[in-house]
């Protein structure tokens, strides 16, 4: 038998969860289905504090801050510039009121998020994977078809929400999603126990290692779990000739002062690999369904931004998918609306993921300076403040411009590391063309 609701959501992460919680508030019959069971592993474990007015709205605030650990600043380490160590605190970014964030566990953040959908009234299913969405003319009504314990569900929805991260169930399906030609890594990761910390307040920091074939994360958890990964680029996952542990602690080999920091600790997880890091859907939305967060679009981790994303899309979706419902002569403006909102995040910190292994963004941000107040507007895209009142353009065009002539002024190096990257690229095309997306 078909179960009737209004909107039915594909993914029951932090996008996901968020669009259902704030739809079930405002009456609408919402069903949530997360083919996993939370809690569950998953990366992305850096927030924003322009996370934490998002989990304010939802009402989860106090039950975030008794899992995280607090995080006032990121450290950049460089291996090639004498005064190798540089801190940002969020407390000097433009807008003075959002001075830390936390360090979670996903798998305690997700299920936190997860619940209070059920708490404001949506339906929740775990174990519940979509197998196939067929809508009717127009768009109006769509079919869904699920398994869930062993057993076929199937659900008649005026709206779909494609949260599904980076299965993009959509994307897939719509053939509708790409490589980031600009930018693709792959990502090695792990937890580890007992790894040295800063001390302090900014024992909870983020600290991101350079080297020579990507970045390198340090995210310290609760409990005395540290989150190392590594994001590299697809030349150097190709060069693998080992098991992926001894390739990955053979890659932190190569960056003494994560290593050191590695020196007393215990690796408690499995290593885990992923290709295809970065890419971006042509389309966000169409008649009578949306793609929200990871399902949409995928960019380089470096800034910590995929959570704040995934839950300001939500909120954006929530907006988008309630008009299309009480007012359908309105639902192409509300899509395009969300489409042009949508992009604006990836889009802002793009330029600077697309550049952040490029020397001359290494050197602006290993000797920071708050000329016409650049500092300030940096840490503001750092913070995640980029889509209140913050004036922060006018500075920011001022930073991109100095990054220019810095470049500029070192043309030579400026050259020679674009060659490189574009012939990395053609050889990494070829290759994928040889055996497909």
């Amino acid at each position: 038998m078909e179960e009737c609701c209004d909107v039915l959501i594909i993914g029951g992460g932090p996008g996901g969860s968020t669009v259902a919680a704030l739809l079930a508030e405002r009456g609408y019959r919402v069903v949530l289905a997360e083919k996993s069971r939370h809690p569950r592993f998953h990366i992305g474990e850096s927030l924003l504090p322009a996370n934490l007015p998002l989990f304010e709205k939802l009402g989860v605030g106090e039950a975030v801050k008794s899992i995280g650990m607090e995080k006032w600043g990121a450290e950049f380490v460089s291996p090639w510039h004498l005064d190798n160590r540089q801190t940002f605190q969020f407390s000097d970014a433009w807008n003075k009121t959002m001075p830390y964030a936390y360090q979670v566990r996903r798998s305690e953040l997700d299920d936190i998020l997860f619940r209070n959908a059920a708490t404001k009234g949506a339906v929740t299913l775990e174990e519940c994977r979509v197998r196939d969405v067929s809508f009717g003319p127009n768009g109006e009504g769509a079919f869904v078809k699920a398994e869930q314990a062993g057993g076929h569900r199937e659900f008649r929805a005026r709206f779909v929400v494609d949260a599904s991260g980076r299965d993009t169930f959509f994307g897939n399906r719509l053939h509708n999603k790409q490589r980031n030609k600009r930018h693709n890594t792959s990502a090695l990761y792990a937890h580890f126990r007992g790894a040295l910390r800063n001390e302090g307040q900014a024992e909870g920091n983020i600290s991101i290692y350079w080297f020579d074939h990507g970045w390198f994360w340090a995210i310290p958890l609760t409990s005395g779990i540290t989150s190392i990964g590594a994001v590299v680029w697809p030349y150097y996952m190709k060069t693998r000739s080992k098991p992926v542990e001894a390739f990955f602690h053979d890659t932190i080999a190569q960056c003494p002062a994560l290593m050191a920091r590695l020196a007393p600790a215990e690796r408690v997880s499995d290593v885990e690999a992923t290709g295809n890091f970065s890419y971006s859907c042509k389309r966000s939305s169409g008649p009578g369904y949306l793609l929200l967060g990871d399902a949409f679009s995928f960019v380089d981790p470096v800034f910590s931004s995929g959570v704040m994303l995934a839950m300001h899309g939500g909120f954006l979706a929530a907006d988008a998918i309630a008009t299309c419902l009480s007012t359908p002569k309105r639902a192409s403006a509300a899509l395009r609306r969300y489409d042009r909102e949508l992009r604006r995040g990836p889009r802002e910190f793009s330029w600077f993921i697309y550049r952040a292994n490029h020397p001359s963004l290494r050197d602006l941000f290993m000797n920071p300076n708050n000329i016409f107040r650049v500092k300030e507007a940096l840490l503001s895209v750092l913070a995640g403040d980029i889509f209140g009142s913050t004036p922060i353009r006018r500075s920011l065009a001022t930073f991109k411009l100095l990054y220019y002539l810095h470049a500029l002024r070192n043309f030579r190096r400026s050259l020679s590391v674009w060659k490189d990257r574009r012939r990395r690229q053609r050889a990494d095309r070829k290759q994928t063309a040889s055996v497909g997306f």
